[in-house]
């Protein structure tokens, strides 16, 4: 994961940055197809950004990162796909567990396993058994995700209570339990939608949508998301 350390452009202002960014990583396809690529290209192509962007984050002091890696929507697509996506995913983690290990990064994931493969459940289950007591920075993938299947899943358990349950006690429930709220989301590739993703926790997030294409999504775009980040009042309700 580790690449060197990131530039930072001077408008930005390291003293007001988001604790937690989300990424809704969309256009891996279409910019392989662009190039005249098979589609799993530009899958491994938006593999290698996350390690870039990762990076990027990491140096800039921010505390978590969330990935929308494989949506539960995402079953619709070709099965050969499906595999190259989950293999990518599984050599990542692979790949990386140590580096991760190294630098106090903390690796989690939300989402239903109970479709997924059973060895890469487990590789899921060993990086963050591995990691977890790193306490410097959180990398959280959302993989098999969607945010309604979430909220179902979390009202099946507070039924199971049998007693009425607040806030704070839903939200223990949630797959981001022990993870705050993203301050910012960015969604690359010019769609304009949320595609099911964190409906609970977005409720005061600031948006962010670009026509890059995810594996195109550089350094350089990522800190002027920022400066507009910063150039945003917020006010969670408030005057």
């Amino acid at each position: 994961m580790i690449l060197g350390k990131t530039k930072v452009y001077r408008k930005l202002d390291l003293s007001r940055l988001p604790q937690h960014i989300a990424i809704i990583m969309d256009g891996n396809g279409r910019w392989a197809t662009r190039r005249g690529l098979p589609r799993n290209l530009g899958h491994k192509a938006g593999c290698e950004n996350i390690k870039r962007i990762t990076q990027n984050i990491y140096d800039l002091g921010i505390k978590v990162v969330t990935f929308f890696a494989f949506s539960t929507e995402n079953w619709k697509r070709p099965k050969n796909e499906i595999d190259n996506i989950f293999n990518l995913i599984r050599e990542y983690i692979n790949e990386n567990t140590d580096d991760f290990i190294e630098k106090g990064v903390r690796v989690t994931f939300c989402g239903d396993w109970t479709k997924l493969p059973k060895d890469l459940v487990q590789s899921f289950k060993e990086v963050t058994k591995k990691t977890q007591k790193c306490n410097k920075f959180i990398i959280n993938f959302a993989v098999n995700y969607g945010g309604r299947d979430e909220i179902l899943r979390a009202v099946n358990q507070a039924i199971k209570k049998g007693k009425s349950i607040t806030q704070q006690g839903f939200e223990k429930l949630l797959d981001t339990n022990g993870l705050s709220d993203p301050d910012f989301i960015i969604r690359t590739s010019g769609e304009m939608r949320i595609s099911n993703f964190m409906l609970y926790q977005m409720a005061y997030s600031e948006f962010y949508f670009t026509k890059t294409y995810w594996p195109s999504f550089s350094n350089k775009e990522l800190q002027t998301a920022l400066i507009d980040f910063q150039n945003r009042k917020r006010r969670f309700g408030g005057a």
